[in-house]
């Protein structure tokens, strides 16, 4: 049952970063939502990213994306990640992590876990099936996540 709790807990409780693009010109942000599952056959990652976040524009541009998973020590780094737009700062240096190239994606040197994916699927949330009492607590001044899945195709341990 440990293990269980653990798949849920990883993204809402310990978080995870969301990476796009190559390292010289890449954006990561802290993310609580996301899955891990099958679909088609494939090992799938599913995140969620705001049309209003800086890394909307990295994911739409890349064909990859990584997942991260680093040790609690690093709760205060994924804060900052979180917390600041990459439109206005240095996110990596300023939560002193260190990105580096690893084939087409940007990993980082501190994670415990790296999952790379590769898009196969997204799609917009569609308000009208999403319930009133969230639609109200997540969506009064922004536009609905767009969905985002990706065969793994690589996983760094």
């Amino acid at each position: 049952m440990d293990e269980l709790k653990d798949i849920f807990e990883r993204f809402d409780k310990r978080w995870a970063l969301l990476t796009a693009g190559p390292l010289e010109r890449h954006n990561s942000m802290t993310i609580s939502w996301g899955e891990l599952g099958t679909l088609w056959g494939h090992k799938v990652a599913t995140v969620y990213v705001k049309p209003a976040r800086y890394t909307y524009s990295f994911m739409e541009a890349n064909d990859y994306f990584v997942l991260s998973f680093f040790p609690e020590e690093y709760r205060a780094a994924l804060g900052v990640m979180g917390s600041k737009s990459g439109r206005d700062i240095d996110k990596d240096a300023a939560a002193k992590l260190t990105p580096i190239q690893h084939g087409e994606v940007t990993v980082y040197q501190e994670a415990s876990l790296t999952i790379v994916c590769k898009k196969i699927y997204w799609n917009d949330l569609d308000p009208a099936h999403i319930p009133d009492a969230e639609m109200q607590r997540y969506y009064t001044a922004q536009a609905p996540h767009r969905m985002y899945v990706g065969e793994v195709v690589e996983i760094l341990q």
